[in-house]
């Protein structure tokens, strides 16, 4: 929502519509076991990548960067979301094992 004030200098809320367009390849999506996350002052870096089992190559699916703000929303979103998970399915269990790569794995 757009912020907006009013002739008597008061806050009033525009909501404005946003239409997000999909294309048919995006709206596949794509699988991914692992994720690496960098970033320097500017930017935040996160690659998302598939770990086939017994295999000595993964390959990047997905690269996203963005900002750090917009990453700190992006992590409040996700953990909402798996909050809301666990509520209606229960923990959720991770592994402590990692593959072993380069970066700072997730």
């Amino acid at each position: 929502m757009a912020d907006f004030l009013n002739n008597q200098g008061q806050e009033k809320k525009k909501e404005i519509k946003l239409e997000i367009q999909l294309d048919d390849q995006i709206a596949q999506g794509v699988y991914c076991n692992l994720a690496m996350i960098n970033h320097n002052e500017g930017e935040f870096c996160m690659d998302f990548i598939f770990v086939q089992p017994q295999q000595p190559k993964a390959r990047v699916r997905a690269r996203v960067l963005t900002s750090p703000a917009h990453a700190k929303r992006i992590a409040t979103a996700l953990n909402e979301n798996i909050a809301k998970y666990e509520k209606k399915y229960g923990t959720i269990r991770i592994s402590t094992i990692q593959p072993i790569a380069h970066g700072q794995i997730h």
